[in-house]
């Protein structure tokens, strides 16, 4: 076997060293339990004709199908209309797939913007929409198939349930509660808490007191795992990159050769939480 093969294997048995369940689970929503790609268009593109004074208030053809290829990019909700903004300018897909980082800032900078500015206007967009027509908001994400079931299966198990998401707390719970999960708001650490998910991690860890703990966090952004992979406090913490949310091949691959991450299916979400290795 040569070093690739022996490295892949050793990866493989980390991996597989394990509890069989958590003790707290803690769940990404976007991405994980949700695809709200339609309503992220729909919502990002009538904040982009906002801002940008758009004279005309129908989309380009493609653009729609240019913003899904390219969500993974997006870690915050503020950055879609910027991505709009950015496809519209003419910047290609590719030179946002590997630069994003830079070209945000600078379409902020550009048009002197700020991030919070943004951010208050998608939200004031969602939250009139939701007032004006909540079915037809509603009906524009789409759960995960099996994702509803395993959730609440798992609350009915015992193990304690978190959703730790970078969208609007209240957006998530009236989602949630129209499929029949009724989580307390305490539950739900939304983006109005300010704060690094892996500092939420720590927190759900110590309110355990002297209990053993065993947390295991499903994401669909490798870059929020690897930073909880940068506290040395939390080096037990479980992490798993959901296959099916919003990043790429490239992550993907990442994911499967690093024995702190395991790349977890749909199929194997749904299951007892012994399949997930």
């Amino acid at each position: 076997m040569n070093l690739s093969g022996k490295l892949t294997t050793a990866v493989l048995i980390l991996k597989t060293m394990t509890a069989s369940s958590p003790t707290i689970l803690a769940l990404d929503f976007d991405g994980v339990i949700c695809d709200g790609l339609i309503e992220y268009f729909e919502v990002a593109w009538h904040t982009y004709c906002e801002i940008w004074s758009s004279a005309n208030d129908t989309p380009p053809d493609d653009l729609a199908l240019r913003f899904y290829r390219l969500r993974p990019v997006i870690e915050t909700g503020w950055e879609m209309p910027v991505l709009i903004k950015a496809l519209v300018n003419g910047i290609p897909d590719e030179n946002i797939l590997h630069e994003w980082a830079t070209i945000a800032p600078q379409l902020l900078l550009d048009d002197k913007l700020q991030a919070r500015e943004i951010a208050a206007k998608l939200d004031q967009q969602r939250d009139e929409w939701i007032t004006k027509d909540l079915g037809g908001w509603l009906s524009l994400h789409r759960f995960y198939p099996g994702v509803v079931e395993k959730i609440k299966l798992t609350l009915d198990s015992g193990v304690k349930l978190y959703i730790v998401t970078t969208k609007e707390g209240r957006f998530v719970q009236q989602l949630l509660q129209q499929e029949g999960v009724n989580l307390p708001p305490e539950a739900i650490f939304g983006k109005e808490v300010k704060r690094p998910k892996y500092e939420i991690l720590r927190q759900l860890i110590q309110s355990a007191g002297d209990k053993a703990v065993s947390l295991w966090f499903v994401e669909d952004r490798l870059k929020a795992l690897q930073l909880v992979q940068q506290q040395a406090d939390l080096e037990d913490v479980k992490l798993f990159l959901a296959d099916w949310g919003y990043n790429t091949q490239a992550e993907r691959e990442v994911a499967q050769n690093d024995p702190r991450i395991q790349l977890l299916s749909l199929s194997q979400f749904a299951k007892d939480f012994s399949a997930w290795f």
